[in-house]
């Protein structure tokens, strides 16, 4: 059997900025992607050098055998935002795995987040089992669906508001961001997105992210000469002997008011020529289930997405707002960050969705039990700590008490977060 424990004898390495792409050769072999070429050239003007780590195995070694690196970030939580440390490009090569080279490489990353005064640490997991294990509680869901054109008729098709049209990249620089950032500050979940992280990773069309589909198209929904939505999508051309079946792939879908919502996804399922339309990254639950006569026709599927991780739990936990004023005690296992592990005093004071908390240490008797994990797929509202609890995965040693905490951290909206690292 193979140890995966830290190991002091791992030596990690910040790389320099003309390290940087040798530094992240572990990453790309563990996904089987190209070590070089622009794919690679375009990542890593998007990251920050100094938050990359390798690992190698002696301080001799000049070759890297793993590898992670962090994102600074925004995260939306409910009432507010925070910063977040966006775990990305995390991998070790096939080579060296199940030797400790991933748990050396998570408690150095975590010890550098905590000490960058960063609460909430959150990624996207490759496999979910790989990370609960360092704490990352299941935070958010992602929809997805792949519908037939034929059986998207609405159940009500209101008069249309503004008007939808193709734009270019440089338009969509200027018109996108201001529509994503309006549905960020109010949805938890979400995180910013840099400039560098619209001009490089969203918007740009090199050749090597179409795989054989088309261009990216990019329209936008405005009323009044002010935009309120906007789609990026690419098709797979395709025809038989019957005629055109395309396939049409949404990559990015975002509307700030409800007519946008509907304006932009009658203009996606309306487009000609295309038999089915793909998409994900899609709010779960999401109101085109009530939108489409048929929502069966969706075959709406349901995935993780976030997964959030509490560096410092009293800090995140106070950054957050509160359905309900109360009073708890909630004792808290963390293996792998002990100082987050014991009892701790939630208090919390003010109007339903506003109410602020006071958390401290307490050698109280606990009224809640649970593991870290399970407070972080709590913490943005997304998991319910009375399923949790059905699932044998919070305790009570209180009557009622898991039911109080439930109504506590319930958020007026659902998380969500569209936006991979």
């Amino acid at each position: 059997m193979t140890d995966d424990r830290p190991r002091p004898d791992w030596d990690l390495r910040v790389p320099t900025a003309d390290q940087l792409k040798a530094y992240m050769a572990p990453t790309w072999i563990a996904f089987a992607e190209a070590t070089s070429g622009p794919e690679v050239d375009d990542w890593a003007k998007q990251v920050e050098p100094d938050r990359w780590l390798a690992a190698f195995e002696s301080p001799e070694s000049e070759e890297p055998v793993g590898a992670a690196a962090a994102l600074t970030r925004r995260l939306t939580v409910p009432g507010g935002e925070i910063p977040a440390a966006a775990i990305t490009a995390v991998g070790v090569r096939p080579d060296h795995t199940r030797r400790g080279v991933l748990s050396t490489l998570m408690r150095r990353q975590l010890d550098d987040v905590r000490a960058a005064g960063e609460p909430v640490a959150i990624l996207w997991a490759s496999e979910g089992v790989i990370y609960q294990r360092f704490g990352y509680g299941l935070a958010t869901l992602d929809g997805g669906f792949e519908a037939v054109t034929a059986r998207t008729a609405f159940t009500r098709e209101p008069e249309p508001e503004g008007r939808v049209r193709l734009v270019t990249e440089e338009e969509s620089r200027r018109l996108f961001p201001p529509v994503y950032d309006t549905m960020r500050t109010t949805t938890p979940g979400a995180i910013d997105r840099p400039e560098e992280w619209w001009n490089i990773g969203i918007l740009a069309d090199p050749e090597y992210s179409r795989r054989g589909m088309s261009e990216k198209y990019r329209v936008v929904h405005e009323v009044n000469g002010s935009a309120e939505g906007y789609a990026i999508y690419r098709v797979k051309q395709d025809w038989d002997h019957l005629g055109p079946k395309s396939v049409l792939e949404v990559r990015d879908a975002v509307a700030a008011t409800p007519r946008a919502l509907r304006a932009i996804w009658r203009y996606l399922f309306d487009v000609d020529l295309v038999r089915t339309v793909k998409a994900s990254h899609l709010a779960v639950p999401n109101p085109l289930l009530h939108m489409l006569a048929e929502p069966r026709a969706l075959a709406f599927g349901i995935a993780d997405a976030l997964w959030a991780r509490l560096v410092d739990l009293p800090g995140a936990l106070q950054a957050r707002r509160y359905a309900t004023s109360d009073e708890l005690v909630f004792e808290v296992s963390d293996r792998f960050c002990p100082w987050n592990e014991g009892r701790w005093r939630i208090r919390t004071d003010g109007e339903p969705g506003a109410a602020e908390a006071t958390v401290e240490p307490t050698t109280d008797a606990a009224d809640v039990v649970l593991d870290t994990t399970d407070l972080a797929a709590a913490y943005l509202g997304g998991a319910r700590l009375l399923d949790l609890a059905a699932v044998g995965r919070v305790g009570e040693f209180t009557p009622g008490a898991v039911a109080r905490a439930h109504a506590l951290f319930t958020t007026g909206q659902e998380p969500w977060c569209n936006t991979m690292f």
